[in-house]
């Protein structure tokens, strides 16, 4: 009789808690989508699983359409962790005081963008940037991407001492690094200016043409994507659930899960990390 009391006791305790786990928040993150959807719901969704099982709590990920729209959903509260670039997390954090980068991955703090043109251009690898892209079309990626506009345009301002309206014959924005490949490998733009990650990782699974498009210039590096998160967290799913998230992150080792990224793994990051990517979107006027 005992037994039976104390099982029923312990099923009571079970599903009580599983009743308010079931009616809590649950913890939402978002991601800029630097590439095209497929890509982005196959990565998050398994990092959506891996979250839910490390911090006890319902996780979901929610995709958003732009760069704007990932710091919107984060500055209010629509979202409480987001995997952003180096400028569009400096732009979230001055929106949301407290909150704070907490990860990033192993290659992040050495971050490149290359410049790709297509082969019909003639153009050669070079070390410095010569005269040749004068007068040629070319394409960033989104108007709010770090390795796709922000640190490129920078570099070209640096090499030309202009404006890339006024080095080039046409100047477009794909909205992702994928199509800024695309549209050089088409023709479509002769130049363009892409995430190194997303062209190795291209150039790796064959999706990308090189007989097409290659790699012509690669910029200085610089840091960029990091996990950020709001600084309320504690209050609304308990102390230390910020340090929790946070060391979720650092102990992701799933080779699988690492190479959706692509990571070799994360490493702890900090708002002081990302100042030369704020001092540089205030140089270019990026920054209200």
């Amino acid at each position: 009789m005992r037994q039976r009391i104390a099982g029923l006791v312990f099923f009571a305790a079970a599903f009580s808690a599983f009743a308010f786990n079931a009616s809590a928040d649950p913890f939402v993150f978002t991601a800029i989508p630097d590439q095209d959807e497929t890509q982005l719901i196959e990565r998050f969704g398994a990092l959506e699983d891996y979250l839910e099982e490390q911090l006890g709590v319902e996780v979901r990920y929610v995709p958003v359409k732009s760069y704007a729209a990932a710091v919107s959903a984060f500055r209010n509260n629509q979202v409480q962790l987001a995997w952003f670039g180096g400028l569009s997390g400096v732009q979230a954090r001055r929106l949301v005081p407290g909150s704070e980068a907490i990860a990033q991955g192993e290659e992040d703090p050495d971050f490149q963008s290359y410049l790709i043109a297509n082969t019909s251009t003639g153009l050669e690898p070079m070390d410095e940037l010569t005269d040749d892209l004068k007068g040629l079309t070319f394409t960033f990626g989104a108007k709010g991407s770090t390795s796709g506009r922000l640190m490129p345009e920078f570099f070209l301002r640096e090499a030309y001492g202009a404006a890339p309206e006024e080095v080039f014959s046409r100047v477009g924005f794909s909205d992702n690094h994928t199509r800024t490949v695309r549209l050089v490998e088409a023709g479509t733009y002769q130049v363009g200016a892409v995430n190194y990650k997303v062209w190795e990782a291209g150039v790796e699974d064959g999706s990308i043409n090189t007989d097409k498009v290659q790699v012509i210039w690669k910029t200085p590096h610089y840091p960029d994507y990091q996990w950020t998160i709001r600084g309320d967290v504690d209050e609304r799913f308990g102390e230390g659930f910020s340090d929790k998230v946070t060391q979720a992150l650092l102990d992701m080792d799933d080779p699988e899960l690492l190479k959706r990224f692509p990571r070799s793994g994360f490493i702890p990051a900090s708002n002081d990390d990302y100042a030369p990517i704020e001092e540089t979107a205030e140089k270019l006027g990026l920054l209200n």
